[in-house]
């Protein structure tokens, strides 16, 4: 399975995240951030070499890839109309590409569940809304054989040469 239509055209609708990493020490960090979804992926970073030394990029080349990601509004208080997103995922990187505001170092989050609630936007009744829960199937990737990489590893990251 993978995101509905309402759930796609929300999290494209968006524009800010909380992404969470875990830090060496075991402790979560939480931290705002503008965030693409490509349909497949989620793509958190930022220009310039300086955001490799942020703490998320920090958790994640340190071996904690597995990251959550929220994504959220609230439409009303009066009536009280509320939306979001949990995202659990897999996070990888850096990967240099274009994004929405131009050329950057990227992490590539890979979802593996999601939850939803309220796509529709409506007032919460006598109970909260129900979530929708989603298993995701990892997509295929295929890493690209860089010039003078002797070999990639699942990731896609160069190893090094011999």
């Amino acid at each position: 399975m993978s995101f509905d239509a309402a759930e796609v055209a929300y999290l494209r609708s968006q524009p800010l995240a909380r992404l969470a990493t875990l830090g060496e020490s075991r402790q979560p960090d939480v931290v705002p951030v503008a965030f693409e979804f490509d349909g497949t992926f989620f793509w958190v970073g930022g220009v310039g070499s300086s955001v490799l030394s942020t703490r998320k990029f920090r958790n994640v080349a340190a071996g904690s890839a597995r990251v959550a990601l929220v994504v959220d509004d609230l439409v009303s208080i009066q009536p009280f109309v509320a939306r979001a997103v949990r995202v659990y995922g897999v996070a990888d990187g850096p990967v240099e590409r274009v994004g929405m505001f131009g050329p950057g170092i990227f992490l590539r989050i890979t979802p593996t569940v999601s939850w939803s609630w309220n796509m529709a936007g409506e007032p919460v009744g006598d109970d909260w809304y129900p979530a929708r829960k989603c298993d995701h199937t990892a997509p295929v990737m295929y890493p690209v054989l860089q010039e003078g990489a002797a070999s990639m590893d699942a990731l896609g990251r160069k190893s090094p040469q011999a």
